[in-house]
């Protein structure tokens, strides 16, 4: 494996586990703490979340990417159940499918990508 491909896995799983743990900083935390980013709906804002770690954990981990999809339903499920620990917060299942589906595509993507990448160049005619 080439150096810089070995690089790329490795910043790749430590950017997914440093984004895993302050989603779990910010899920658990007092709503009136958590980051607003303007202009983003808060659905857009957990799909696309869940999106980039669900990327980051199958690029990072390209030979278990049905494991990273798995991890990614589990932490969007054990997410949502933790909110029920503050008054502040709710669990939905709503938010939970958001999450999911947000990670399963992210792992897609990565999947996708990498299928392109590995196909040989075609000449044209």
């Amino acid at each position: 494996m080439r150096t810089d491909l070995k690089t790329m896995i490795k910043s790749a799983r430590a950017l997914a586990w440093l984004l895993l743990v302050a989603l779990v900083i910010v899920t658990v935390c007092p709503i009136e703490y958590r980051p607003h980013p303007p202009g983003f709906s808060v659905t857009l804002e957990r799909l696309g979340a869940f999106a980039l770690i669900g990327f980051l954990f199958a690029v990072g981990y390209p030979q278990h990417r049905w494991q990273a999809c798995v991890l990614i339903v589990i932490a969007a499920g054990g997410l949502e159940a933790s909110q029920m620990l503050d008054p502040s917060r709710h669990g939905r299942v709503a938010d939970f499918a958001v999450k999911a589906v947000g990670g399963i595509l992210g792992v897609a993507g990565a999947f996708v990508i990498s299928r392109l990448a590995s196909r040989p160049a075609r000449a044209c005619a």
